[in-house]
């Protein structure tokens, strides 16, 4: 394989001025430039983009944290990611990390050493104070309420949304009511979950460890939800279900189980994915594709910045 050496050699010219040609320097002479760009279609030369990068100081390369691709709520994100790099002509390179804290501190050290310009952290299982460590190698933008940390985020506030669906419920007659989640340890997962308590709190109503259904984030997990209540003696009378794609399978296996919805068993799901509007599912509206787009805008600014995007309950058929 040719090198800049063989480049200047068919050329005639300097290595100086061979890398001032690839380097779109203005004061290269027409016929060197001419005569270097000759040789290098003659020796079939190809510039090592990741030299250039690194002398240029940039990438454009933005990585993006997430636990699953398979999953709408990702997804969407990912797609509004993509649709603001490809405005400003950036590429992205994408870390499915199934929640493994390794694969996010590899992540995190492609940063460190300048293979990507930022990072977004869609989801994660690694400590924020890990995460700022590496704030000095690069933009980090996370999608979570960083609690005033050094870097920047955009969030949705889960408590309000949580308990502005749980009111719902509520004001429709509803006291036994449950909730499924995929990780109580997550950030969301911790807020939803205290929503849920200081609700059950406020409005004098017991709680039910046996309202709460973990590790659900797939229709298949909906049925599980569904059969796991069939069998209950005390049963809840509605759901807030993780995402729409849970509430999809718990309404979709309702037959199955002998369940009318939303007579015996009112659902809410989450995010307004196309599946809820398919199917006329009550839900909280999470603008997912807007916010890849404000989060890949915060990875490319100089600046820290801090964004709040509202979350809306759009009222259907399921309650």
């Amino acid at each position: 394989m040719a090198n800049i050496q063989d480049v200047a050699k068919a050329a005639g010219v300097s290595v100086t001025t061979v890398s001032r040609v690839l380097n779109n320097h203005p004061y290269v002479k027409k016929e060197k430039e001419e005569a270097v760009k000759k040789a290098i279609i003659e020796t079939g030369y190809i510039p090592n983009i990741n030299a250039v990068n690194l002398k240029k100081g940039k990438t454009h390369l933005v990585g993006v944290v997430l636990p699953f691709l398979d999953h709408p709520y990702f997804s969407q994100l990912v797609q509004g990611v993509s649709q603001a790099a490809s405005v400003h002509q950036y590429k992205l390179v994408l870390y499915q990390t199934g929640y493994h804290e390794e694969q996010e501190m590899e992540a995190l050290e492609m940063l460190k050493l300048k293979q990507i310009d930022s990072l977004i952290i869609c989801s994660r299982k690694i400590s924020l104070d890990k995460v700022a460590h590496y704030r000095e190698y690069g933009k980090i933008v996370l999608f979570e309420n960083g609690e005033k940390m050094p870097l920047s985020y955009t969030f949705v506030d889960h408590y309000a949304c949580f308990m502005k669906a749980l009111e719902y419920l509520y004001e429709r007659g509803h006291r036994e009511i449950g909730f499924s989640i995929n990780r109580l340890e997550g950030t969301n997962g911790r807020q939803r979950e205290q929503a849920y308590r200081d609700f059950l709190k406020l409005k004098e109503l017991p709680y039910n460890e046996n309202y709460i259904f973990k590790n659900c984030l797939y229709i298949e997990d909906g049925e599980r939800i569904l059969k796991e209540i069939s069998i209950s003696w005390k049963r809840p009378t509605a759901i807030l279900a993780t995402s729409d794609q849970v509430a999809a399978g718990i309404i979709t296996s309702s037959s199955k189980y002998q369940f009318k919805i939303p007579d015996d068993l009112a659902v809410i799901g989450f995010d307004n994915q196309p599946i809820a509007r398919a199917m006329n599912i009550t839900t909280v509206n999470i603008p997912l594709y807007s916010i890849g787009q404000l989060l890949f805008e915060q990875a490319i600014s100089d600046h820290v910045s801090y964004k709040e995007v509202t979350a809306e309950l759009i009222v259907r058929s399921t309650v």
